[in-house]
């Protein structure tokens, strides 16, 4: 695997950070990932408008302008044959004594990995399942998408596979979550529903544009506090991200559901695959 670390690239076996970095050390630090389309990525603004916005909050002190880091991108895409892939940029605080003695991180490490995109055919169906762990609350008043990521992991270990399956959060008070990986969304009555922010889950890039694409479509888009019984009597359900797209559930628990066939889900998946081959032609 080839990566991009300090603005070097580099071979994946030969890359080394400390562990006196803070990202290892206290979990400060942040990620993105994204994938590219013929070497563009989608909405690459909006991650990193949410990538800086988590540094500084945070006071980490980002070296790059995303022009740099588009170039990165780039030339990661190019190194590997002109293969579209997936990326993570994870931005790790740096090195620090041990202790929490830092007042601002001017120095952290940047990391752009790559790797092969291994997606199944679009349309291609999951079930879901729910969570017995429950969502947790963010540090901030937003999530971030931050190297504190265990609540995640302790989800995923409640599933065989996340290839065919999805896990999706409750939190405390019962109110629908995300996924794992995931923002959740249904339709019910040819409206357009998808849980709050308020609930504890990340402010997806996929899951904000879906909004938009929602309201092109004439929807009644409702975006609040919903408990899990709103799911399992929705029309369609599926789950998004920036890497898998739009995903179709065909059951949620018991409840089987239309997946791929559901009319809304083809409507604004079709709406997203026509965002997506513009930034190809552009």
């Amino acid at each position: 695997m080839c990566c991009w670390m300090n603005g070097q690239y580099e071979q994946a076996d030969e890359l080394r950070i400390s562990p006196f970095d803070h990202g290892f050390l206290y979990g400060a630090g942040f990620f993105e990932t994204f994938r590219t389309y013929d070497g563009h990525v989608f909405l690459f603004e909006e991650h990193m408008e949410r990538l800086r916005a988590a540094l500084h909050e945070y006071r980490i002190v980002m070296p790059y302008s995303d022009e740099e880091i588009l170039e990165a991108v780039y030339g990661l895409y190019i190194r590997s044959g002109e293969r579209d892939g997936y990326y993570r940029l994870n931005v790790s605080a740096g090195v620090h004594d041990i202790g929490l003695a830092p007042s601002e991180y001017r120095s952290p490490n940047v990391i752009l990995f790559r790797k092969e995109l291994a997606l199944a055919p679009r349309g291609t169906e999951k079930k879901a399942v729910w969570l017995e762990t429950e969502r947790n609350l963010p540090e901030s008043s937003v999530r971030h998408k931050s190297h504190n990521f265990l609540n995640n992991v302790r989800g995923r270990m409640e599933l065989s596979s996340l290839k065919d399956l999805e896990g999706i959060f409750l939190t405390a008070h019962g109110h629908v979550a995300e996924g794992v990986t995931s923002n959740v969304f249904w339709v019910k009555d040819e409206a357009l529903y998808t849980p709050s922010v308020d609930t504890g889950i990340l402010p997806g890039i996929t899951r904000a544009f879906l909004l938009e694409l929602g309201e092109k479509l004439g929807m009644d888009v409702h975006i609040g506090l919903f408990p899990k019984n709103d799911v399992e009597q929705a029309d369609e359900v599926f789950v998004t991200n920036a890497v898998q797209e739009l995903v179709p559930l065909s059951a949620v628990g018991d409840r089987l559901l239309p997946g791929s066939s559901g009319v809304y889900y083809q409507k604004l998946h079709r709406l997203y695959v026509q965002a997506i081959d513009e930034i190809k032609e552009g």
